[in-house]
C-alpha cells in the first residue's frame, strides 16, 4: 500500500455500476466530462444481480413499475416484455444498457471504493480496495439503498430461524415449514405469496393497514393508468382512485388486513394483486405486529401465538454509504440532500437513487444525472452560473410533496412526489439555461444502435 495520491485531474469519480451508476456515466459522458467508475462486483447490474454479494433479488422478482414506463431515457424496454418483466428480463436490459452507449469501458470491475476523504482544497481522494488513492474533481455515489439490511430487535427466545428477505432467494426454502413474513412492503407481499403457494402454513404480520392497488386495472397496469391522461388535482386523483379501489378491491379488512390510518397517496402504495388472491382462498393468515419470542412460538401484540419454524424480516434497509457516510447529513436514517442528489454541506458530493417516490425509477435516475452533469460542466465552462446553483443547493428548499401529507415514518423522511420534481426540475433546467432531457438527447453516444435489445433477445432472433 502506498500514500501517493494519484491525481486525476477535474475527473469524476462514480461509485457503482448498477442503473444508477450506469446513468451517471452516461450523462457525464454526454457532457465531455472525464470519469472513472468503480464497482465492487464483475459485472454490471446492481441489485438485479442476484450474484451480487448483498442482492436483494429473489428468483420470483418482478419489476414493480411497468414495462413502458420504466426504461431509461430513450432506451425503451423490449414489446416482448411482459407488463411487470422478471429480474432476469431487468438484469438483461440494464447490461444492454450499458453495452448500448459504451459504458464499460470506463468501469473497474472487482474494485470496491472503501473511504472518500475531502481534502482542504475541496477536491475528492478515493481510497480503492487495493489501497490506491485517486483525487478527484467530484464524486457520485450510486451504490444503491436495497442490501444493507434493517433487522428489528425483539424480546425472547425463538427456537426456529429467523432471517432477512435479503437473504431470501427461492420458494424452495418454505418446503415443509410454518412461515412468517413480518412487513408488507413489495418485497415482503411477493414473498408472503411464495410461502402462500409453498409453505405447510404461511402468516403475514403487519404493524398498519395499506392501500392495495392491483398490477392492473381495466386491463393495464395501474401506474399507466395514472400517466394515460391530464394530470388531476390531488382532491380529483384521490377520490376517483378511492372509488376505483374500493370497486376492484372491495372492503379489505374481510380478509383480516387493518384499515390504513392514512389516506391513499399518504404512504407508498401496494401494488400487488396476488397476496390478494392468497388471502381470498385462505392460502396465508395475516396476524399483527410481533410482541415477543417464546421457544417454539411467536407470540403477538393481540395476546395470539403461532408456533413457527422460519422467521423471515421484510423490515426494508438501512440506507447505508459507509464509505462517504460522514459526509452525509442523516435523519431517521436517511441522507438529506437538495432535490434527493446534491449534498448541501460539500461541494461536488452527489448521490443517485436516495430518494423515495411514486415514480418508476430509471428515467429518475437519468434526471438526476443529467442535473449533476449539466452542473459540473458549469463549474468548467461558466463558474457565474455554477455559483448562482451553489446558491440554489444551500439555499432552496423547494415544496416537493405535491399536496401530500405523507405519513411519519423513516421511509417518508426523503419522499417526494414524482410530478411535482419532474416539473420542478424542468423549471430549474430552464431557469439554468441547461439543455432539455429529451427522449433523443443521447442518441449521438450510441456506439452500436443494433444494441436496443438486450443480449438474451438478440442471440435468440
Amino acid at each position: 500500500m502506498s500514500n501517493e495520491i494519484i491525481d486525476c485531474g477535474n475527473a469524476v469519480c462514480v461509485v457503482g455500476a448498477g442503473p444508477g451508476g450506469l446513468s451517471a456515466a452516461r450523462a457525464l459522458k454526454s457532457m465531455n466530462l472525464a470519469y472513472e467508475q468503480f464497482e465492487r462486483h464483475s459485472d454490471v447490474g446492481g441489485i438485479w444481480d442476484m450474484h451480487n454479494p448483498g442482492s436483494p433479488i429473489y428468483e420470483s422478482a418482478h419489476f414493480i413499475s411497468s414495462r413502458d414506463l420504466s426504461g431509461f431515457i430513450g432506451f425503451p424496454m423490449p414489446k416482448s416484455y411482459p407488463d411487470y418483466p422478471t429480474n432476469q428480463q431487468i438484469l438483461s436490459y440494464v447490461r444492454s444498457y450499458a453495452d448500448a452507449f459504451g459504458l464499460r469501458a470506463s468501469i473497474r470491475f472487482s474494485t470496491p471504493v472503501q473511504h472518500v476523504h475531502k481534502e482542504d482544497s475541496g477536491k475528492w481522494v478515493v481510497t480503492l480496495s487495493d489501497g490506491t488513492h485517486r483525487r478527484y474533481l467530484a464524486v457520485i455515489c450510486a451504490t444503491g439503498c436495497n442490501w444493507d439490511a434493517n433487522m428489528p430487535e425483539l424480546k425472547g427466545h425463538f427456537n426456529g430461524e429467523i432471517r432477512h428477505s435479503v437473504t431470501y432467494k427461492s420458494s424452495d426454502e418454505f418446503a415443509g415449514k410454518r412461515v412468517m413474513i413480518v412487513g408488507a412492503g413489495n418485497s415482503g407481499a411477493d414473498i408472503a405469496c411464495d410461502a402462500a403457494n409453498r409453505a405447510d402454513r404461511a402468516f403475514i404480520s403487519l404493524r398498519r393497514g395499506y392501500h392495495f392497488i392491483p398490477k392492473h386495472l381495466f386491463g393495464i397496469p395501474a401506474d399507466q393508468v395514472g400517466e394515460s391522461g391530464p394530470p388531476l388535482p390531488l382532491w380529483v386523483a384521490r377520490p376517483v382512485m378511492s372509488l376505483l379501489l374500493k370497486m376492484f378491491t372491495g372492503d379489505l379488512t374481510r380478509f383480516g388486513l387493518p384499515k390504513p390510518d392514512h389516506k391513499l397517496f399518504e404512504s407508498h402504495p401496494l401494488l400487488n394483486s396476488q397476496l390478494l388472491h392468497n388471502l381470498q382462498h385462505g392460502n396465508i393468515a395475516v396476524k399483527p405486529d410481533v410482541s415477543h419470542y417464546d421457544g417454539d412460538d411467536v407470540v403477538f401484540k393481540d395476546g395470539s401465538r403461532e408456533k413457527l419454524d422460519l422467521v423471515i424480516y421484510a423490515t426494508g434497509y438501512k440506507w447505508s454509504c459507509k464509505y462517504a457516510a460522514e459526509y452525509f447529513e442523516w435523519r431517521g436514517g436517511r441522507p438529506q440532500l437538495y432535490l434527493s442528489m446534491f449534498s448541501r454541506d460539500h461541494r461536488n458530493l452527489f448521490g443517485i437513487g436516495y430518494v423515495e417516490t411514486n415514480s418508476s425509477a430509471y428515467k429518475l435516475f437519468d434526471t438526476e444525472a443529467f442535473m449533476i452533469a449539466a452542473y459540473l460542466r458549469d463549474q468548467l465552462d461558466n463558474p457565474g452560473s455554477a455559483s448562482r446553483f451553489d446558491e440554489l443547493i444551500a439555499n432552496d428548499n423547494p415544496d416537493l410533496s405535491g399536496g401530500l401529507k405523507f405519513v411519519q415514518s423513516q421511509r417518508h423522511e426523503v419522499y417526494l412526489e414524482a410530478h411535482a420534481l419532474k416539473s420542478y426540475l424542468k423549471r430549474l433546467r430552464r431557469k439554468m439555461g441547461w439543455p432539455e432531457l429529451t427522449e433523443n438527447y443521447y442518441d449521438k453516444l450510441r456506439v452500436d444502435t443494433a444494441v436496443a435489445r438486450p443480449a438474451a433477445l438478440r442471440a435468440a432472433a
